[in-house]
């Protein structure tokens, strides 16, 4: 299948049909905030990173914080040469590798079980949606500071800095499924402290359902951040 996806372009929607078909962790765990992005949130990640960058078909990519497989299984679906998804919840992991056996795409993906410090080598492409830091502070910097350290390129999703119901309601209203803003000065100086530049950032729109007793709404729409990070040593 992956040699397949190397010879044209996967259209967005034929991606997104195929990240339906990748499993979710059905025990999520609040404290490592395993909220999974939608199919369409992943493979507008995925388009941006495969076509408007070349980030992904014939790359080596790492997915950190992998889950049950939704970004490594896509990359691996588009045509990158490896995918190597690391994640530290056993239960999670063996759903990947599950979904990586019912997609046929073992050939080129491996899985660790453990945390993202195992990881040694680099990489073309790091892929991440770390814990944003809402249950334990600060939880997504040593995904930046892993990334940076392994991949020339990273997409890596984040909060968006405030809550912004304008730009909530804008990406509701609009046929676009993200806008370009401004990067958060805090992330931006992080980034920049830790040998990245952030070369572009994307504000989209993730509804989560009512998963864990402390939500009191049905859903939650809120602003995320696409991050396209480049390493600056490797200019």
């Amino acid at each position: 299948m992956a040699e397949h996806a190397q010879k044209r372009i996967i259209r967005k929607l034929d991606l997104e049909l195929f990240l339906s078909t990748v499993q979710v962790n059905p025990t999520p765990n609040v404290t490592l905030e395993q909220y999974t992005i939608s199919e369409s949130i992943a493979a507008t990640m995925l388009h941006i990173a495969a076509y408007a960058n070349n980030d992904i078909v014939g790359k080596h990519v790492l997915d950190l914080g992998c889950g049950t497989g939704r970004l490594s299984l896509g990359a691996a679906f588009l045509g990158a040469k490896t995918v190597l998804g690391v994640d530290i919840d056993r239960a999670a992991l063996k759903v990947a590798i599950t979904n990586s056996q019912n997609t046929s795409l073992t050939a080129n993906t491996d899985w660790i079980n453990g945390d993202i410090s195992t990881i040694n080598g680099q990489f073309d492409t790091v892929l991440q949606n770390p814990p944003f830091g809402v249950q334990i502070r600060n939880a997504d910097r040593a995904f930046l500071i892993k990334a940076l350290a392994s991949g020339r390129k990273i997409y890596s999703l984040h909060n968006h800095p405030q809550v912004d119901k304008r730009l909530v309601n804008m990406l509701k209203s609009s046929r676009a499924d993200l806008f370009e803003v401004q990067p958060s000065a805090f992330l931006k100086h992080f980034i920049e402290q830790h040998g990245g530049i952030v070369k572009t950032v994307y504000a989209t729109l993730m509804t989560i359902p009512k998963m864990f007793d402390f939500h009191t709404k049905e859903h939650h729409d809120f602003v995320i951040d696409l991050y396209v990070i480049e390493r600056a040593f490797d200019k």
